[in-house]
């Protein structure tokens, strides 16, 4: 049986392969669904990946996660920083909940150094390029295998 795993994403990441490749890779968004999609397969997962500039939709996607107790991947891109309806929407979280980002923010810039998601996921994976996608799905596998 399959289980459904939401993979959710902010701001600017529909953009992959061509925004910034020297921060974020060569890898195109369609890319991302395609390793993503792929993985979860092997893991047994039914992957599910959004991506939305929308900061009200995100908190939707959220509440969704929340009221089916659906476990989430999430890149909110620069929601991290600063959106605290997406924080108050990620600790409603029923499942696992893992923070991903595909540089690492703390070798960036100061005001990314600060996650206002961090404190009420699961876990965080950053720096790995795509692979950080793949490094959380492994381990929201063994978080609910184990």
């Amino acid at each position: 049986m399959s289980r459904r795993v939401l993979v959710l994403n902010g701001p600017n990441l529909g953009r992959l392969g061509s925004r910034e490749p020297d921060v974020y890779g060569s890898t195109s968004y369609a890319g991302l669904v395609d390793a993503c999609t792929a993985l979860g397969k092997e893991l047994g997962f039914e992957v599910e990946v959004r991506e939305t500039n929308d900061e009200g939709e995100l908190v939707r996607w959220l509440h969704e996660a929340a009221d089916d107790s659906l476990p989430v991947v999430i890149n909110p891109g620069a929601f991290t920083h600063y959106s605290y309806a997406m924080r108050d929407a990620a600790a409603q979280r029923t499942a696992p909940l893992i923070e991903v980002h595909i540089s690492n923010p703390y070798a960036r810039e100061e005001f990314r150094h600060t996650s206002v998601i961090a404190a009420v996921a699961s876990g965080t994976v950053a720096g790995f390029g795509i692979g950080s996608y793949r490094l959380a799905l492994r381990a929201l596998a063994e978080e609910l295998d184990g």
